[in-house]
């Protein structure tokens, strides 16, 4: 029998489910994964995991499809195909695990555990509640607590990816640098372009060889980041590679995106530019040392907005070049005394 955990969403979120997959995984059971198509490559590399089934949830998804008929019925063929023994369905604190339930319970799910507020009916067979604010890493992991899965000995409960990770050294050099991921799903999440170039030349001054790394999609921001002064990592790695180039980093410097929790998953400590839209003390970037940078109490706070809802982007805008270099060099000092 399979155990299933459905994750649905970006590849941070993904990547924050890690430590409660491989506390089911340690129960001795096959473990497949549901995930969303923006993160089901990084359910592929979570240790513990033996399948990934892909299915864009459109009640998840920033960019919804339309519901159609046929296209759930194969999901529920497709669980049912599957006949998992029991089922975790791992959301933020802001979405509804409903709707999957009632999908797994129409595939024959027997056992189906959940974080809900809302009455589930017969949709759930554990209904989890969590107090206060936990990070998403600790809530998703108290669900699998409450299922009867725990850790194995010596897990520490941070996030990982499975090893080996690719050779890059062609496209990196030598070891020492730091990388700078300036994009973000959401564009209020990300640090204003000119002071992400002001950022590499300033690091570039301070003695760091800068690396700018990017989706194919982002050559033209990454470019632009970079100019004479880094090196346009842009569209030249997969996730596997980009996660390589991240484990050699002195320090990454990046909004709160999937790559930031890549580099937390890797054990790279992380300058995260955060946007208070979602809290950070949720998701930070998780396990790692951190310099946690922008006002946390901006008029956006806690809007979950895609797009910056105030003028002059204020929470990340206030954020210079050398408190970039700073925490970068903060972090150093903290990696030499460990």
């Amino acid at each position: 029998m399979t155990a299933l955990v459905v994750r649905q969403d970006n590849l941070g979120d993904v990547l924050l489910a890690g430590p409660a997959v491989r506390a089911v995984a340690a129960a001795g059971e096959p473990v497949a994964v549901l995930a969303g198509p923006r993160g089901a490559a990084a359910a592929g590399m979570l240790p513990g995991v033996d399948r990934v089934l892909r299915w864009c949830a459109p009640w998840i998804d920033p960019e919804p499809p339309p519901v159609h008929r046929d296209d759930v019925r194969a999901l529920v063929d497709e669980i049912a195909e599957l006949a998992p023994s029991r089922a975790l369905v791992l959301t933020s604190f802001h979405q509804s695990a409903l709707p999957m339930a009632l999908l797994l319970r129409l595939a024959g799910v027997e056992w189906i555990g959940a974080i809900s507020e809302d009455y589930p009916g017969s949709l759930l067979d554990l209904r989890h509640r969590v107090d206060g604010d936990p990070p998403e890493a600790e809530r998703a992991l108290s669900l699998a607590r409450a299922a009867g899965y725990a850790l194995p000995p010596g897990d520490s409960g941070r996030l990982a990816i499975e090893g080996p990770l690719p050779d890059v050294s062609g496209l990196v050099g030598e070891p020492g640098y730091v990388v700078l991921h300036p994009a973000a799903t959401a564009p209020a999440r990300e640090w204003p372009v000119h002071r992400c170039a002001e950022a590499v030349a300033r690091l570039s001054d301070a003695g760091h060889r800068v690396l700018v790394t990017g989706a194919a999609a982002d050559r033209e921001l990454t470019a632009a980041v970079a100019g004479d002064r880094g090196a346009d990592l842009g569209g030249a790695t997969d996730l596997r590679e980009l996660a390589a180039v991240l484990a050699g980093a002195d320090a990454v410097v990046a909004p709160n995106t999937g790559p930031a929790h890549l580099a937390a998953a890797v054990g790279t400590p992380v300058v995260s530019l955060f946007a208070p839209v979602v809290p950070a003390a949720r998701w930070a970037p998780y396990g790692v040392p951190t310099v946690l940078l922008g006002d946390q109490h901006a008029p956006c706070r806690d809007t979950r907005a895609r797009v910056c809802p105030v003028p002059g982007h204020p929470c990340l805008s206030g954020v210079g070049a050398g408190d970039v270099v700073a925490a970068v060099r903060r972090l150093g000092a903290v990696r030499r005394a460990a």
